[in-house]
Protein backbone atom coordinates (compact mmCIF):
# COMPACT_ATOMS: atom_id res chain seq x y z
CA UNK A 1 0.00 0.00 0.00
CA UNK A 2 2.82 2.50 0.74
CA UNK A 3 4.59 1.88 -2.89
CA UNK A 4 0.98 2.45 -4.30
CA UNK A 5 0.63 5.83 -2.23
CA UNK A 6 4.43 6.46 -3.42
CA UNK A 7 3.62 5.72 -7.32
CA UNK A 8 0.53 8.00 -7.52
CA UNK A 9 1.80 10.99 -5.14
CA UNK A 10 5.44 11.63 -6.58
CA UNK A 11 4.29 12.51 -9.94
CA UNK A 12 2.01 14.95 -8.62
CA UNK A 13 4.48 16.37 -6.37
CA UNK A 14 6.46 17.08 -8.99
CA UNK A 15 3.88 18.63 -11.12
CA UNK A 16 2.99 21.07 -8.18
CA UNK A 17 6.76 21.65 -7.64
CA UNK A 18 7.58 22.46 -11.44
CA UNK A 19 7.44 26.44 -11.32
CA UNK A 20 10.18 25.92 -8.23
CA UNK A 21 11.91 23.27 -10.50
CA UNK A 22 12.33 25.75 -13.17
CA UNK A 23 13.01 29.00 -11.35
CA UNK A 24 15.67 27.53 -9.38
CA UNK A 25 16.89 26.03 -12.48
CA UNK A 26 17.42 29.44 -14.09
CA UNK A 27 18.86 30.90 -11.13
CA UNK A 28 21.69 28.07 -10.95
CA UNK A 29 21.95 28.68 -14.92
CA UNK A 30 22.60 31.85 -14.53
CA UNK A 31 25.01 31.75 -11.39
CA UNK A 32 28.78 32.90 -11.85
CA UNK A 33 31.01 29.96 -11.75
CA UNK A 34 34.27 29.27 -12.08
CA UNK A 35 35.80 27.79 -15.46
CA UNK A 36 37.36 24.14 -13.96
CA UNK A 37 38.78 22.29 -16.59
CA UNK A 38 37.94 18.98 -15.14
CA UNK A 39 34.41 19.91 -14.68
CA UNK A 40 34.65 21.33 -18.58
CA UNK A 41 35.91 18.22 -19.94
CA UNK A 42 33.46 16.05 -17.50
CA UNK A 43 30.56 18.08 -19.29
CA UNK A 44 31.32 17.77 -22.58
CA UNK A 45 32.12 14.12 -22.73
CA UNK A 46 28.61 13.38 -20.82
CA UNK A 47 26.60 15.81 -23.29
CA UNK A 48 28.54 14.30 -26.31
CA UNK A 49 27.38 10.85 -24.64
CA UNK A 50 23.82 12.49 -24.29
CA UNK A 51 23.66 13.78 -28.06
CA UNK A 52 24.81 9.85 -29.33
CA UNK A 53 22.07 8.17 -27.44
CA UNK A 54 19.65 10.70 -28.35
CA UNK A 55 19.90 10.65 -32.22
CA UNK A 56 20.41 6.97 -32.32
CA UNK A 57 16.93 7.37 -30.15
CA UNK A 58 15.41 9.47 -32.66
CA UNK A 59 16.86 7.33 -35.29
CA UNK A 60 14.96 4.04 -33.87
CA UNK A 61 11.89 6.38 -33.51
CA UNK A 62 12.04 7.30 -36.78
CA UNK A 63 10.71 4.08 -38.18
CA UNK A 64 7.28 4.47 -36.46
CA UNK A 65 7.01 8.08 -36.26
CA UNK A 66 8.28 10.05 -39.56
CA UNK A 67 10.59 13.25 -39.04
CA UNK A 68 11.39 12.01 -35.77
CA UNK A 69 15.25 11.94 -36.49
CA UNK A 70 15.07 15.41 -39.04
CA UNK A 71 13.51 16.85 -35.93
CA UNK A 72 15.75 15.90 -33.72
CA UNK A 73 18.59 16.54 -35.48
CA UNK A 74 17.13 20.51 -36.14
CA UNK A 75 16.87 20.96 -32.72
CA UNK A 76 20.61 19.40 -32.10
CA UNK A 77 21.37 21.90 -35.06
CA UNK A 78 19.50 24.86 -33.32
CA UNK A 79 20.63 24.32 -29.96
CA UNK A 80 24.26 24.43 -30.79
CA UNK A 81 24.07 27.75 -32.92
CA UNK A 82 22.64 28.96 -29.57
CA UNK A 83 25.16 27.66 -27.68
CA UNK A 84 27.69 29.72 -30.25
CA UNK A 85 25.92 32.84 -29.44
CA UNK A 86 25.59 32.19 -25.93
CA UNK A 87 29.55 32.15 -25.90
CA UNK A 88 29.43 35.28 -27.01
CA UNK A 89 27.61 36.67 -25.00
CA UNK A 90 28.87 35.42 -21.89
CA UNK A 91 30.65 37.61 -19.35
CA UNK A 92 34.30 36.60 -18.91
CA UNK A 93 36.22 37.47 -15.91
CA UNK A 94 40.03 36.25 -16.22
CA UNK A 95 42.39 36.72 -13.40
CA UNK A 96 45.61 36.04 -12.93
CA UNK A 97 44.50 32.67 -10.56
CA UNK A 98 40.84 31.65 -11.99
CA UNK A 99 38.59 32.30 -14.84
CA UNK A 100 35.01 32.93 -14.00
CA UNK A 101 32.12 33.30 -16.54
CA UNK A 102 28.51 33.96 -16.17
CA UNK A 103 26.75 33.09 -18.57
CA UNK A 104 23.79 35.13 -20.71
CA UNK A 105 20.54 35.84 -19.15
CA UNK A 106 18.08 36.14 -21.64
CA UNK A 107 19.80 32.88 -23.33
CA UNK A 108 18.92 30.52 -20.04
CA UNK A 109 15.69 31.99 -19.61
CA UNK A 110 15.07 31.02 -23.94
CA UNK A 111 15.99 27.95 -23.07
CA UNK A 112 14.11 27.34 -20.23
CA UNK A 113 11.41 28.63 -21.59
CA UNK A 114 11.47 26.12 -24.76
CA UNK A 115 11.68 23.10 -22.22
CA UNK A 116 8.70 24.63 -20.50
CA UNK A 117 7.06 25.42 -23.03
CA UNK A 118 7.22 21.80 -24.26
CA UNK A 119 6.09 20.19 -21.35
CA UNK A 120 3.33 22.86 -21.13
CA UNK A 121 2.00 21.68 -25.03
CA UNK A 122 3.17 17.87 -24.16
CA UNK A 123 0.45 17.98 -21.02
CA UNK A 124 -2.07 19.96 -23.68
CA UNK A 125 -2.13 17.24 -26.43
CA UNK A 126 -2.22 14.37 -23.79
CA UNK A 127 -5.38 15.93 -22.30
CA UNK A 128 -6.64 16.73 -25.93
CA UNK A 129 -5.69 13.22 -27.56
CA UNK A 130 -9.00 11.47 -27.76
CA UNK A 131 -9.87 14.14 -30.58
CA UNK A 132 -6.87 12.02 -32.30
CA UNK A 133 -9.25 9.59 -32.98
CA UNK A 134 -12.45 11.42 -34.29
CA UNK A 135 -10.58 13.65 -36.86
CA UNK A 136 -8.92 10.33 -37.95
CA UNK A 137 -5.18 11.27 -36.71
CA UNK A 138 -2.95 8.20 -36.21
CA UNK A 139 -2.35 8.95 -32.10
CA UNK A 140 1.06 8.80 -32.32
CA UNK A 141 1.34 11.61 -34.73
CA UNK A 142 -1.17 13.78 -32.11
CA UNK A 143 1.36 14.06 -29.86
CA UNK A 144 3.65 15.68 -31.09
CA UNK A 145 7.19 13.53 -31.37
CA UNK A 146 9.21 15.23 -33.81
CA UNK A 147 8.07 18.35 -32.11
CA UNK A 148 9.31 17.39 -28.68
CA UNK A 149 12.68 15.53 -30.27
CA UNK A 150 13.50 18.75 -31.37
CA UNK A 151 12.92 20.51 -28.50
CA UNK A 152 14.73 18.58 -26.16
CA UNK A 153 17.73 18.26 -28.90
CA UNK A 154 17.46 22.41 -28.51
CA UNK A 155 18.62 21.95 -25.38
CA UNK A 156 21.23 19.07 -25.96
CA UNK A 157 22.45 20.75 -28.49
CA UNK A 158 22.92 24.01 -26.46
CA UNK A 159 24.71 22.86 -23.72
CA UNK A 160 27.28 20.37 -25.89
CA UNK A 161 28.19 23.91 -28.27
CA UNK A 162 28.53 25.55 -24.98
CA UNK A 163 30.64 23.27 -23.05
CA UNK A 164 32.63 22.59 -25.81
CA UNK A 165 33.12 26.72 -26.34
CA UNK A 166 33.93 27.03 -22.15
CA UNK A 167 36.49 24.33 -22.90
CA UNK A 168 38.10 26.05 -25.41
CA UNK A 169 38.29 28.97 -23.71
CA UNK A 170 39.73 27.23 -20.47
CA UNK A 171 42.34 26.21 -22.40
CA UNK A 172 43.22 29.52 -24.10
CA UNK A 173 43.16 30.93 -20.73
CA UNK A 174 45.77 28.32 -19.50
CA UNK A 175 47.99 29.11 -22.37
CA UNK A 176 48.17 32.65 -21.43
CA UNK A 177 48.43 32.30 -18.07
CA UNK A 178 51.71 29.94 -18.29
CA UNK A 179 55.14 31.23 -18.14
CA UNK A 180 57.03 31.31 -21.05
CA UNK A 181 60.35 29.05 -20.76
Amino acid sequence: MPLLLLVVLLPLVLIALMPLILIQRYRVGTARRMARPWTATFNVVLMAFSAICFLAGAAVTAVWVPNAFTGAAAGVALGAGLGLVGLVLTRWEPTAATLHYTPNRWLVLVVTVVVSARVLHGLWRSWTVVEAGVYGTPMVLAFGIPESLAAGGTVIGYYFAYGLGVRRRILKWQNRAMPAR
